[in-house]
């Protein structure tokens, strides 16, 4: 392996000195290179599938195996949101991660306590509260009702008022347990997550009471039921792995084992076993200042962001036509609200009259941006890019920095092959699975970030995400787990039935590190992903025009298109297809009403194969990708398929 990557390496410089003059594409008027695909009006539809009352995937990073509901043919993958109301020269090979100059450092004595197999116990006695804070509700209540349904409602979530404490050695709660001889509240709870809150099994928010103290510097403790993925650990996991890296934000998290005293009817009886959670520290102020970071700085919490220019996000906020909710379903504020900076970095991505070096070195650490990609390609987090991470600016700084979050949909690959779903496949694999991201659609193009992030994948996987030390990792997490996930209340929403078939697919973990590298060195030998367009139907030439964008290769290689026309999306009912065309369009016959799937490739010279972003999701399958799917209506016009909201 050594060797190969070595040669790899060679190859690498080779490619430098031959293609150097390989630079970043500007796109022409009216060409698109590549993906660089701008549309508000896509966009914003894609936002509002997101907040829909129609969502299918599981906010614990995979499907909900049981829906028949879940059909979407789009642009970007589609998922779900967590509310969180807590307001140039050429790059050698990196051997070991040192800090650079301007780069963010964490805090990383924070987790010199950590025990990252401990089980501590919280004892939770719930009650009604006040009218006042919305705290005056049942137990019942707040267990009943999802997100979606406060959305019908028009309401908040409630929350009830609780007596938390917390017995951190297995001895019981003592003089220095969090809540020792407390006696009245001394916290608020209500249920986190979206899709999540649909489950049985809750995740909760438990606020501190102002003047109550602090459990581990912490105000906020969020419990995550993790409800929707197979091994229950698999965000620790990468928690656990991530604070190891220096280039990196971490995250502290701890199992908890909880109980709920209700004693918001007058049938208490006594404490209920809830099972094993999840703790893990919330993104905040309070986050930043224990992480030694600029409490007073920028931040926002990604909902689903692709550094393009949304009105929503580019108004001024002392415009009358501002709308602080709508600036939310793309970015959560979390800092100061100044958000001229953030507007500014925008702004100069979406000026391709600007070297994209120059826009990197102004607003971003490219070694941060590197390393945050490289991580989650390891991992194989499905659920990254235009949500699920947090961005930060220092208050007197210029650069963005990435920090991550929610990475429980990753190592999902295997069990996933197993439950016949597909997803995490195709362009969702390796580097280009951030090429959504307009930011690195036009890094990539530059060969020095290129050597960046291949540089940063070699260091993590050499030296922090092994697969030896995952595997060992994995290994202690599954004895926590199994006593817990295999008994009552948790085995009802088990994704396996037995501890054999759970310890089988947990011991193959390890080896899906090994994959996910795989995958990443072919992803840069690939040409890209590109986006399909809508056929246009010409009745007086007796001809339908499929057409696509150009696909980018990194090596300037030619490129060639094949294409297949069906009536279903798994192309069984084939109605025209064809190959090794040198153009992006192709002519076929006048397609009649109805509905219609085009599949297109890209090969470039060297044989390395990509399909289109588009894909076709249906049920418990998952997604046919590289399947676009449109219809053509009864008056000739053609639409692409879009999920229908409701």
């Amino acid at each position: 392996m050594k060797k190969n990557r070595i040669l790899l390496c060679g190859i690498v410089t080779l490619l430098v000195i031959l293609f150097s003059a390989c630079g970043e594409i500007t796109p022409e008027p009216g060409v698109t290179g590549g993906t660089d695909k701008e549309s508000s009006s896509s966009q914003e539809t894609l936002v509002n599938e997101y907040y829909s009352l129609d969502e299918s995937t599981s906010e614990d990073g995979l499907y909900d195996l049981s829906s028949d509901e879940e059909k979407s043919s789009g642009e970007i993958t589609e998922y779900d949101t967590e509310e969180n109301n807590d307001k140039d020269t050429e790059v050698e090979r990196i051997n070991k991660a040192v800090i650079t100059e301007g780069n963010i450092k964490d805090n990383k004595e924070l987790y010199n306590a950590d025990d990252e197999l401990s089980v501590i116990t919280m004892y939770l006695t719930v009650s009604k509260g006040n009218d006042a804070d919305g705290s005056n509700h049942t137990w019942d209540e707040i267990n009943t009702y999802s997100v979606y349904d406060y959305k019908k409602m028009g309401v908040d979530r409630y929350k009830v008022e609780g007596l938390l404490q917390i017995d951190e050695t297995g001895e019981g709660i003592g003089k220095e347990s969090f809540g020792y001889q407390e006696t009245v509240p001394n916290v608020s709870i209500q249920v986190r997550g979206q899709t999540s809150s649909k489950s049985k099994q809750k995740n909760y928010k438990i606020r501190i009471k102002d003047g109550k103290g602090k459990f581990r510097e912490q105000r906020t403790l969020d419990l995550n039921k993790h409800v929707g993925t197979p091994f229950r650990f698999e965000n620790k996991l990468c928690y656990d792995l991530l604070k190891e890296i220096p280039q990196l934000i971490g995250g502290r998290t701890q199992f908890v084992h909880l109980y709920v005293k209700d004693e918001t009817t007058e049938n208490s009886d006594g404490f209920s076993d809830y099972g094993l959670y999840t703790m893990v520290e919330q993104v905040n102020r309070t986050f930043l200042k224990n992480h030694n970071l600029d409490e007073n700085g920028q931040m926002y919490k990604v909902s689903f962001f692709e550094w393009n220019k949304m009105d929503e996000i580019m108004m001024a906020k002392d415009d009358p036509e501002f709308d602080q909710a709508s600036f939310d379903m793309y970015l959560e504020e979390k800092g100061d609200g100044d958000v001229s900076k953030l507007q500014e970095t925008i702004e100069d991505i979406q000026n391709y009259s600007k070297p994209i070096e120059k826009i990197v070195e102004e607003h971003f650490d490219a070694e941060n941006l590197c390393y945050w990609m490289a991580f989650n390609i390891l991992i194989g987090n499905m659920d990254t890019g235009a949500r699920n991470l947090f961005i930060y600016s220092p208050l007197n700084s210029q650069k963005f920095y990435f920090i991550c979050w929610d990475m429980d949909a990753s190592f999902h690959y295997g069990f996933n092959r197993f439950k016949g779903r597909h997803d995490g496949e195709s362009w969702e694999q390796g580097m280009t699975k951030f090429l959504g991201l307009v930011l690195v659609r036009r890094m990539m193009k530059v060969q020095k970030y290129r050597d960046m992030l291949t540089s940063a994948v070699e260091d993590i996987y050499d030296n922090y995400v092994t697969p030896e030390k995952v595997q060992k990792m994995v290994d202690g997490y599954k004895e926590v787990v199994k006593p817990y996930l295999f008994s009552m209340p948790d085995f009802d929403n088990s994704k396996f039935q037995d501890e054999e078939s759970y310890d089988l697919f947990a011991q193959a973990l390890g080896s899906e590190v090994e994959d996910n590298y795989r995958l990443f060195l072919e992803s840069m030998k690939n040409p890209w992903p590109f986006f399909v367009d809508v056929p246009n139907i010409d009745r007086e030439k007796g001809e339908t025009i499929l057409n696509w964008e150009i696909s980018y290769d990194y090596n300037d290689e030619d490129v060639k298109y094949d294409f297949i026309l069906a009536k279903d999306a798994g192309f069984n009912d084939v109605l025209d297809e064809g190959h090794e065309l040198t153009v992006p369009f192709a002519s076929t016959m006048v397609l009649e009403p109805g509905t219609y799937f085009l599949r297109v490739k890209a090969t470039n010279e060297s044989g390395y194969t990509m399909e289109c972003f588009d894909y076709y999701s249906e049920g418990g399958y998952g997604k046919h990708y590289g399947c676009y799917c449109f219809i053509v209506n009864e008056d000739g016009t053609v639409k692409p398929f879009e999920k229908e909201l409701k």
